[in-house]
């Protein structure tokens, strides 16, 4: 399997050069499932992508600090690649900016939240009437970074994992399309370094909060099992 990662970001962190960039990142938790797994890498902030959609056999949109609402070229063209993909039943998977844009550009909405920043390790329950997950637990850890949030799915979307904090959380388009919030490629110590960098937007509370919740076990592996299947189907 080929999978294209549509990177959407660039890592500039103080003291994050040791984790790379997101498409390593990516890389690596996959690898950890499946080792044979093949990637390309298109910068799509830089507006590259690939020459034809059979390319690859699935695409992969990273997380961003950019907002999928941004009246930017790039993202304008980045939504385009998404409803082409949709259009063609491409396999395609969003994190974190990747689903809220891919919510955004099939109809759905993306807003700032009213509850501020989502940080830390946090638990979404799983809506397992919607969804076959083949997992045992009711619930996904993941490691959480955003300030928007989708309010609206697309209209043929299902939802398929949600918490009070996050109802939107994961949501699938018929069998090509599947999107989480929820990170699943963010070392602890990467998700640290963003925290202290985003302290003072985050506020003191919510970011001592987050910070003690990395100690807790996180559930990436199991996900990303679940979003090869979906991958494989």
């Amino acid at each position: 399997m080929k999978i294209g990662i549509l990177n959407a970001d660039t890592v500039e962190l103080p003291g994050a050069s040791e984790f790379g960039q997101y498409p390593e990142m990516f890389a690596k938790i996959f690898w950890a499932i499946n080792p044979t797994i093949q990637f390309e890498k298109y910068e799509v902030q830089f507006d590259q992508y690939p020459k034809e959609i059979k390319d690859c056999d699935a695409y992969l949109i990273t997380g961003s600090k950019a907002s999928a609402y941004d009246e930017e070229n790039w993202i304008y063209k980045l939504k385009e690649f998404i409803q082409t993909l949709h259009q063609n039943k491409t396999k395609l998977i969003g994190i974190c900016f990747g689903h809220q844009i891919i919510a955004e550009a099939l109809g759905g909405s993306v807003k700032n939240s009213s509850k501020g920043w989502h940080v830390g390790v946090d638990s979404i329950s799983l809506f397992k009437q919607e969804f076959n997950f083949n997992y045992k637990d009711s619930v996904f850890n993941l490691i959480f970074s955003h300030q928007d949030e989708v309010i609206k799915l697309p209209e043929n979307a299902k939802l398929i994992a949600g918490s009070t904090i996050c109802p939107n959380a994961m949501f699938v388009i018929d069998d090509h399309i599947l999107c989480t919030q929820g990170h699943i490629e963010l070392h602890k110590d990467f998700a640290r370094l963003i925290y202290d960098f985003r302290k003072n937007q985050i506020g003191d509370a919510k970011y001592t909060s987050a910070c003690e919740t990395l100690i807790d076990e996180t559930d990436e592996l199991a996900v990303v099992k679940i979003l090869l299947e979906f991958l494989k189907k």
